[in-house]
C-alpha cells in the first residue's frame, strides 16, 4: 500500500518538474550565430590543416622508406601516385557582417 501511494504521488511530480525540459529556448542572436559560424570554419580549417601534415609525414616516411631501401641495395616497388599535399594556409576569419 506505502509503495502505490509513493507512485501515486511521484508520478505526477515527476511530469510536472520534466516539463521544464520540453520548453522551448529562444532562437540564437545574430551575434551568437556568427560565433557558431567562426567556430565552424575554424573547425574545418583544422581537418583541412590536421590532414595536410599528415600527407606531409607519410611523404616523409615513404622518401626514407625507399631511401633505405635504396642504401640496402635491395629493390622496392614502385611508390603509388597520390595527390600532392595542399596547404590550407593560415585560418582566417570572415569578416563581420555588416547590417
Amino acid at each position: 500500500m506505502k509503495r502505490s501511494g509513493l507512485t501515486l504521488i511521484g508520478l505526477p511530480l515527476a511530469l510536472v518538474l520534466a516539463s521544464g525540459a520540453f520548453a522551448k529556448l529562444p532562437p540564437p542572436s545574430d551575434e551568437a550565430k556568427a560565433k557558431a559560424a567562426e567556430a565552424a570554419a575554424k573547425a574545418a580549417w583544422s581537418g583541412k590543416r590536421a590532414a595536410f601534415e599528415t600527407c606531409q609525414a607519410q611523404e616523409r616516411v615513404a622518401a626514407r622508406y625507399f631511401a633505405e631501401m635504396k642504401q640496402a641495395g635491395k629493390e622496392a616497388r614502385p611508390p603509388l601516385p597520390t595527390p600532392a599535399c595542399e596547404d590550407p594556409g593560415p585560418f582566417v576569419a570572415a569578416p563581420p557582417a555588416s547590417s
